[in-house]
C-alpha cells in the first residue's frame, strides 16, 4: 500500500524557494489505510531517548547479573 499525501498548506505553489519547500515537506502528513493512520517526519523527544538509554543500561546490568546459573534456588 502506498502512502496517500495530504494536501499541501494553502498558498503553497511550485515557485516557492527551495528552503521553503524543505520546510513544507517536514510538516507534510502522510496517510495510510485510507486515513486511519497518519504520520509526519519529526524528531524523537529527548525524554524518550533518555528512557531508551535507561532501559538499555538496565537490560545490560540485568543480563550480566542474573543470566546463567542453574536456576532459582539451585546455587551457582
Amino acid at each position: 500500500m502506498t502512502p496517500e499525501k495530504s494536501n499541501p498548506p494553502s498558498g503553497a505553489t511550485d515557485d516557492v524557494p527551495e528552503r521553503n519547500r524543505h520546510e513544507r515537506k517536514e510538516h507534510e502528513i502522510e496517510e495510510f489505510g485510507g486515513g486511519a493512520i497518519r504520520s509526519r517526519h519529526g524528531r524523537v523527544n529527548w525524554w524518550l531517548l533518555a528512557v531508551y538509554l535507561v532501559l538499555m543500561v538496565w537490560a545490560i546490568y540485568y543480563g550480566f547479573t542474573y543470566w546463567g546459573g542453574l536456576g532459582p534456588g539451585q546455587g551457582y
